[in-house]
């Protein structure tokens, strides 16, 4: 599968900045299911910094912006090949250890209706990765989709409680559940070209991966029940959303900030294609 990105960040202040450093986490993965084919990033009146390849094997590159500014533009555009490897990341090089992914933070701190609902879906005797599958059905049967029922500070405790939230709070709340049984889990952010009834996403996307022990990562998306296949393509990891944030900055100005995101996922073809 071929997946055409194009993905368009606007931050916009109503007084000049003096400068704006942004960290972005917006190349796509490399492991076995996934190639780069063409991948081009642009800051307007940016500069490039350094870029490097952190320890849970994401390409973080930096890029400033001196002032007098009152917009920064942040453009992404590219085609991405993928396979469907049915969620499990292979070839992909990291040297975390699985075992920090214990840690909580506090959108992903499970409460006592979280622990209860993890220990509800996990059964004693079955094998790993069926007890993942289980804790994604139990979250996706607990949380329903509803965009704009959530905001984006939510907690999983919160969605949990509310019964509705997005992609982020599935993920966030499916990363708590399976933390209280001592599964390493983290939060993934991507793209997904489409849900598994054909109809096209306008939006980033984000799911959770588990450690199944004898696999490795496995990844799994509560919102669609199912897990990531040759739709998906993923960009970055963390502990939760703000870890995982494909852009992430610094403005020093008095200005008020919004901010105005497009993003544009369809199938692509390769340049031996067209």
């Amino acid at each position: 599968m071929i997946i055409s990105v194009t993905h368009r960040t606007v931050y916009s202040y109503d007084a000049p900045l003096r400068v704006a450093v942004q960290s972005l986490r917006l190349t796509p993965s490399v492991f076995d299911g996934q190639r780069v084919i063409d991948w081009n990033i642009a800051v307007e009146g940016g500069t490039r910094g350094a870029g490097f390849r952190d320890g849970a094997g994401d390409w973080i590159e930096s890029w400033s912006v001196r002032g007098p500014a009152e917009r920064v533009e942040v453009t992404v555009t590219g085609l991405v090949e993928t396979k469907d490897l049915i969620g499990v990341l292979q070839g992909h090089r990291e040297s975390v250890s699985p075992l920090v992914y214990r840690r909580d933070t506090p959108a992903t701190l499970a409460d006592a209706a979280l622990i209860a609902l993890a220990a509800g879906a996990v059964q004693e005797g079955a094998s790993p990765l069926d007890n993942g599958h289980a804790l994604s059905r139990a979250v996706a049967a607990a949380i329903a989709y509803r965009p704009g029922a959530t905001e984006a500070h939510t907690s999983a405790a919160e969605a949990l409680a509310l019964g509705e939230g997005v992609c982020q709070d599935h993920a966030h709340a499916l990363i708590a559940a399976a933390r209280s049984r001592d599964i390493p889990a983290r939060y993934v952010s991507g793209y997904l070209l489409a849900d598994q009834d054909g109809k096209e996403h306008e939006a980033a996307h984000a799911w959770a991966e588990l450690w199944i022990d004898g696999l490795g990562w496995v990844g799994f998306d509560p919102a669609n029940e199912c897990c990531p296949n040759d739709l998906y393509v993923r960009l970055a990891s963390g502990f939760d959303a703000t870890d995982a944030a494909p852009i992430r900055g610094i403005a020093s100005g008095t200005g008020t900030e919004t901010l105005d995101v497009t993003v544009a996922v369809s199938a692509g073809q390769s340049q031996h294609q067209q």
